[in-house]
């Protein structure tokens, strides 16, 4: 991969103004704001001494004509990086559980990571932890990733080490042996030191040689609480907000039958049969009505 195709790492102000633009648009959008309408008034926002403002144009010119956010982004190779334009187009694309919001909130936390004190191995675990908790699918967001120039050569041999080897090597493993603690591990031992840079260090590899056949989801929790890395946000996904509002929705309607027998019965004029519709489920609706009367009394 040429030097020339990597996205180029911008200014912390930059950075700053993504977090906001990422955070305002899903306030907005979730206001019932139209996206159109959104961007225009996001980037009069915006501080006019950052690209942010021209780029925001572009995308609301791309909306415009495509209907899209994702492909506006893949094409400002210059200023988005290509992991953020995957993450959009995962939440645009059909058929996947990976809301805008879900995006929206995705990419606000990794520009805020950004503006901080950002680190490879931070930046790293928190772009893995988006495609395992969001199953966006590792091959394409891996090869996103490697064109980061956050990511100096080592680190792009690295994460093309973890490409190859998903589905075989745990990723906890991959964080162990490319740690301090393992060179450290294998000095004791009297073995010969790997001829590798170490990409993370001794309580990275600690944790990591730890957390070894466990779920991958308990080392990103391990790495945020012990070391401060940065946490993807942990949103709800849709299906289970599906769930819960069907599930309220049946009690309300659970409620609504049973207010009407209530008063159907102190008329006397209640048909149960055909107020449910449903012999078994009137049956037994009447049976439990019975049991609150004969509780009363």
């Amino acid at each position: 991969m040429s030097a020339t195709a990597l996205a180029p790492v911008l200014e912390r102000e930059e950075y700053i103004e993504q977090a906001y633009f990422f955070r305002t648009l899903a306030e907005r959008l979730r206001e019932g704001v139209p996206a159109q309408v959104a961007l225009t008034q996001i980037r009069d926002e915006l501080l006019t001494t950052t690209r942010l403002p021209w780029a925001v144009d572009f995308l609301a010119t791309e909306l415009k004509h495509s209907g899209v956010l994702g492909t506006g982004m893949k094409r400002l190779t210059h200023y988005f990086t290509p992991f953020q334009a995957f993450v959009m187009t995962k939440a645009e694309e059909a058929g996947l559980r990976f809301s805008l919001d879900q995006a929206l909130k995705v990419l606000e936390g990794e520009a805020r990571y950004r503006s901080e004190h950002p680190t490879p191995a931070g930046l790293f675990v928190y772009e893995f932890e988006v495609l395992a908790r969001c199953q966006l699918g590792y091959q394409e967001g891996l090869d996103c990733m490697e064109q980061d120039s956050f990511f100096d050569e080592a680190w792009r041999r690295f994460i093309e080490t973890v490409r190859r080897s998903m589905g075989e090597v745990e990723f906890a493993d991959l964080i162990y042996l490319y740690s301090e603690q393992y060179v450290q591990d294998e000095q004791r031992a009297g073995r010969p030191v790997p001829d590798v840079r170490p990409l993370f260090g001794l309580k990275e590899g600690r944790i990591a040689k730890a957390s070894h056949g466990r779920d991958p989801l308990y080392l990103f929790a391990a790495l945020q609480r012990q070391l401060g890395y940065p946490e993807v946000p942990h949103l709800r996904p849709r299906t289970e907000e599906r769930g819960v509002l069907q599930m309220l929705e049946n009690k309300v309607r659970e409620m609504e039958m049973r207010l009407r027998l209530l008063e159907g019965e102190v008329r006397g004029q209640v048909d149960v049969i055909q107020a449910l519709g449903k012999p078994e489920i009137a049956e037994a609706s009447l049976d439990q009505l019975k049991r609150l009367s004969a509780q009363d009394e």
